[in-house]
C-alpha cells in the first residue's frame, strides 16, 4: 500500500483568520478558514486523498475500497473511524464550550463523545485560553453564571505559549482564545455545547445558539487535572516527545534535524502533520513523497519501516 496525500474539508466559523491559507498553503475561497479537517472521516466534513490512485475519493471511500487492514488491528475495537485532526486558526476568541462522554452524546446525540488535545503550534505573545474552573462550583451557580454573564469570574484562564499541550477530557471546560493556532486531534465527533459566546451574533444576525442545559448535565465543575509533560527523546537525526496518549489516539512531536526512522506496524496507521520545513517520505515498496508545512500524509497500517528526509516539525499520531 501507498501513503495518501490528503486535501481538507474546511469550516469559516467567524472567529477564523487567514494564517491557514496565508501560513499553511491551504486552498480555499473561504474569507476566513477557521478549521482544516486534515483526517477525517465525519459525516460533517472528509478529507480527500489529493493524488495517485485513489485521488477524488474521500478517506471514508478509500477505507471502504482497501479495506480496515489499512486501519490497524488496534482500530478494530472501534465501531467507525475513531480520531479526527484539525489546524484551527482561531483570529477572535471561540465560544466557551464543553464536549459530552461516550454514554450521555450516545443517549443525546447519537453519536460518540469528545476526549480530544491540543497542541499549540503558534500564538501570539500574550495569548490564553480557558481551561476548567478555578475552583470547584456547584450546577446552580453555573447556571447562574451564564445566566448573568460573570461566568468568565471563575474560570481559569491560562497565558500559552508554541509547544504547550492541553488534553480536554470529554466534561472539561474549555476555549481556545484569540492568537492562537493549534493542531487539535479529537475523537471522530462534532457534538459541541455552547456555554457563553460573547454575545455574538451568526451570519444571519441572530444570537448563537447557547446549549445551557446540556452543558450544565455534563460539565465537570472543577479545575482541570494537569497533564504530565515528558521531555523530548533525542534520536540520530532527530527528537521525539510524547504529547498525549489515551485509549482514542497516541500522539507525538516531531523535530527532524536530518531524517527519522519511523514505522506503520500492523497495529496502527500513521498519520503525519507537517507544522513547519519540509521533509521527503520513503519507504522500501513506495512511492517517495515530497512534503511541505501543512500537508497531511496517512501511512497505511502494516507498509512498515519508513523514513523522513529533511529538516520539519510534525505532528505524529496512530492509535495504540
Amino acid at each position: 500500500m501507498e501513503p495518501i496525500k490528503l486535501k481538507p474539508a474546511f469550516k469559516d466559523y467567524l472567529w477564523g483568520g487567514t494564517r491557514l491559507r496565508d501560513d499553511f498553503g491551504k486552498d480555499c475561497d473561504f474569507e476566513k478558514i477557521a478549521e482544516s479537517w486534515e483526517l477525517s472521516c465525519h459525516k460533517d466534513g472528509n478529507s480527500i486523498v489529493a493524488d495517485g490512485e485513489f485521488a477524488g475519493l474521500t478517506l471514508a471511500e478509500y477505507i471502504e475500497k482497501n479495506g480496515k487492514q489499512v486501519l490497524g488491528t488496534n482500530c478494530d475495537k472501534f465501531e467507525n473511524f475513531p480520531i479526527l485532526i484539525k489546524l484551527i486558526d482561531a483570529k477572535d476568541n471561540l465560544s466557551v464550550q464543553v464536549h459530552p462522554d461516550n454514554d450521555y452524546a450516545m443517549r443525546v446525540e447519537g453519536e460518540y463523545g469528545k476526549t480530544e488535545m491540543w497542541y499549540i503550534v503558534d500564538c501570539d505573545e500574550g495569548a490564553t485560553l480557558l481551561y476548567g474552573f478555578k475552583h470547584e462550583i456547584s450546577k446552580e451557580e453555573f447556571r447562574e453564571r451564564i445566566e448573568n454573564n460573570t461566568l468568565l469570574e471563575v474560570t481559569n484562564a491560562v497565558p500559552v505559549k508554541k509547544g504547550d499541550v492541553f488534553f480536554i477530557q470529554a466534561g472539561t471546560l474549555h476555549a481556545i482564545g484569540k492568537g492562537i493556532l493549534i493542531a487539535e486531534i479529537q475523537q471522530n465527533s462534532n457534538t459541541t455545547y455552547r456555554i457563553y459566546d460573547y454575545g455574538r451574533v451568526g451570519a444571519d444576525g441572530k444570537p448563537r445558539q447557547l446549549h445551557i442545559d446540556k452543558a450544565v448535565d455534563v460539565t465537570n465543575l472543577c479545575p482541570a487535572k494537569p497533564y504530565p509533560v515528558t521531555a523530548p527523546v533525542r534520536k540520530d537525526g532527530w527528537r521525539e516527545k510524547r504529547l498525549a496518549s489515551c485509549e482514542y489516539f497516541t500522539v507525538d512531536a516531531l523535530e527532524i534535524d536530518t531524517h527519522a526512522s519511523l514505522e506503520a506496524d500492523s497495529k496502527s496507521f500513521v498519520h503525519i502533520l507537517v507544522t513547519e520545513g519540509g521533509c521527503v517520505f520513503s519507504a522500501a515498496n513506495s512511492s517517495a513523497a515530497e512534503l511541505v508545512k501543512g500537508d497531511s500524509l496517512f501511512v497505511p497500517a502494516g507498509l512498515g519501516k519508513f523514513e523522513l528526509t529533511g529538516k520539519c516539525s510534525a505532528v505524529m499520531t496512530h492509535i495504540d
